[in-house]
């Protein structure tokens, strides 16, 4: 008889409880249920966590499945940001626009209301009328589904030439990078119609729910995020766990044999990295309203760096891993950077956590890639006892083909 996908995959099933009881958790002790055990800026802090998880899935697919490491992810991820800020920023500025146009003697125009709402937009970068790629800000499904559309548009073309190429390695990682840093530099101008260096700001404010208290607006997007986490990870296992899985991970170890055995590795790669800007992109629209904030310091290509080392401490190859080492890093970073810890004096100096924090993080980088390779997540094996088979001195790798512990003893 068949098992089911969660009987053969239990770690799917804990790690799905785990995210339930979490956001049960913090839901009874968020100030929405009156308990306010938890500040609304915490709960948004661990909204805010749960989506920078889900791209670190993302990323955990394209590099410690397929062994593509891209530096280029956090670009969909605010990019994605962007495409749902521009329908928070219009629609908020619209009601603040109508509401003070009502106090006229005569009815405000459409074309009155617009001129107001660019004006109100714009006016930061010397500007008063809508750039072209605004043409759909007034209209939420549009918005949402160029949320999508442009991160995976970008993703397709970008990987369609390199893959094509056949570009791989470190190559194609400083190819990605390149693409950020120069999407970034093209953002931070003021005539790239999203208002360059001031970016887009007041994304907290939901248009229509003005008279919602933000406790209540917190917990919503928590709920959102925690969702998307518990169906982005769902998704994954279930792709990783079929024949699929076994390509992806068999063009990791061997591009070449893979090839030769007739599969078309470069559309293999082309699909995860598309799909994986498309989850990016989505952690991204769930992001950055609770930040409130986006601006091109978001694409920088050192937060792309950032989520690479998420992943590689929580243990690459293992979608928990990745869940595990972005909430780690993130909630310790908040810790060490938002004045929790005092600072030390030393006498001749003070030591400041704010400034040490990265320090920190480099070391700790550098221990998990010298002394624990598996990251945190192998810490599951060790307590499971699990091991490496003994292989009783057979050799193992695609030049001496895979043995099995079976044939090993024979």
């Amino acid at each position: 008889m068949t098992q089911s996908f969660l009987a053969r995959n239990p770690s799917v099933l804990i790690f799905l409880t785990c995210l339930a009881l979490f956001t049960l958790m913090v839901t009874l002790l968020s100030e929405a249920t009156g308990l306010s055990l938890l500040s609304t800026s915490m709960v948004k802090t661990l909204g805010k966590t749960l989506c920078l998880c889900l791209i670190a899935l993302a990323m955990d697919l394209i590099w410690g499945y397929a062994g593509i490491l891209s530096l280029g992810h956090f670009a969909f991820f605010a990019l994605g940001g962007y495409m749902i800020g521009m329908w928070l920023m219009y629609a908020r500025t619209e009601e603040i626009v109508v509401a003070a146009l009502a106090q006229s003697p005569l009815p405000a125009t459409p074309e009155e209301i617009r001129q107001g709402i660019a004006t109100q937009i714009f006016g930061v970068v010397g500007a008063s009328d809508f750039p072209p790629i605004w043409a759909f800000a007034h209209s939420l499904p549009l918005q949402l589904l160029l949320t999508l559309l442009v991160p995976g548009a970008l993703a397709l073309v970008f990987g369609w030439l390199a893959f094509r190429s056949r570009v791989t390695g470190v190559y194609l990682s400083i190819l990605t990078q390149a693409m950020t840093l120069a999407l970034a530099l093209y953002l931070f101008q003021n005539d790239s119609g999203l208002r360059g260096n001031n970016g887009l700001s007041g994304l907290q404010n939901i248009p229509g729910l003005g008279a919602v208290p933000q406790a209540d607006l917190s917990i919503w997007f928590f709920w959102a995020s925690a969702l998307a986490l518990g169906l982005g990870y769902l998704l994954l296992a279930w792709l990783v766990s079929g024949k699929f899985g076994s390509v992806t991970r068999a063009i990791r170890d061997d591009e070449q044999r893979v090839r030769f055995l007739g599969y078309s590795v470069e559309g293999y790669k082309l699909f995860l990295f598309t799909l994986t800007a498309l989850i990016a992109a989505i952690a991204g629209a769930l992001y950055y309203p609770q930040a409130g904030i986006i601006n091109p310091a978001e694409l920088a290509p050192i937060a792309s760096i950032y989520l690479a080392v998420w992943v590689a401490i929580g243990g690459r190859g293992r979608l928990y891993g990745a869940v595990i080492g972005a909430a780690l890093v993130t909630l310790l970073s908040s810790w060490f950077t938002g004045g929790r810890i005092p600072d030390i004096p030393l006498g001749f100096a003070t030591l400041k956590w704010v400034d040490w924090w990265l320090v920190l993080l480099g070391l700790g980088f550098v221990c998990v890639t010298l002394f624990a390779p598996k990251g945190v997540g192998g810490l599951f094996d060790w307590l499971q006892g699990l091991r490496s088979p003994d292989r009783k001195g057979a050799p193992l790798g695609p030049d001496d083909s895979a043995f099995q512990e079976r044939e090993a003893q024979e």
